[in-house]
């Protein structure tokens, strides 16, 4: 009887939830897709534990196969979640990795999971090797833009609760369900007893 690699098939299961995802920005050869599943590394992160800390240069792009992450710093000494990322999305400092500089932000786990990260010397690799890498990387890059973008605009236009509404309606339910209120309220740029008094509100 022939034994099965329960790894080797977790991994080819697990790589195919990336490629899908890279599929969706640019239609990809299956040469194409086997050189850029080729630089990607597999990655298993327990509860709370760092995929980067700050001061730290960002080697790496994380794609999340399953699991929950945020990003943070630290203002006065007090933590400010600005980014939250679960199953299918992509996760790095991004400032640091483009400019390989030591980052401001802190990557972390809020539950165990499992990424496929390509460090900075791959990315650039695939750009030469992938013609459609570029428009990849380029995608990736415009979503971080926009993304904080849009939370600061927020943060400092819209009112408590048409914030939360709005999380609610347009987070994946993972982050909704899973994410600690105490980073949800600070994702939002308000307090945890407004979001505790927004929730009863609605509820």
């Amino acid at each position: 009887m022939e034994k099965i690699d329960r790894n080797k098939t977790f991994r080819k299961m697990s790589i195919e939830n990336l490629v899908n995802q890279i599929n969706t920005y640019c239609t990809l050869s299956e040469a194409d897709v086997e050189i850029i599943e080729s630089k990607f590394a597999h990655n298993s992160f327990k509860s709370k534990e760092f995929i980067l800390r700050q001061g730290q240069i960002s080697n790496q792009i994380h794609f999340v196969e399953t699991g929950l992450v945020r990003i943070f710093h630290l203002n006065e000494g007090k933590e400010v979640t600005t980014y939250l990322s679960s199953d299918n999305g992509f996760v790095s400092s991004y400032s640091s990795f483009l400019y390989q500089t030591r980052s401001y932000e802190n990557i972390q786990c809020l539950e165990n999971s499992e990424t496929f990260s390509i460090n900075y010397k791959d990315m650039q690799s695939l750009y030469e090797l992938v013609p459609g890498w570029q428009k990849i990387g380029r995608i990736l890059a415009e979503q971080n833009v926009l993304c904080l973008t849009d939370r600061l605009l927020k943060l400092q236009s819209v009112p408590a609760k048409e914030k939360y509404i709005e999380f609610l309606k347009t987070s994946p339910e993972k982050i909704v369900k899973r994410t600690p209120l105490i980073h949800v309220a600070s994702y939002l740029g308000i307090t945890p007893e407004s979001l505790s008094r927004i929730r009863k509100e609605i509820s």
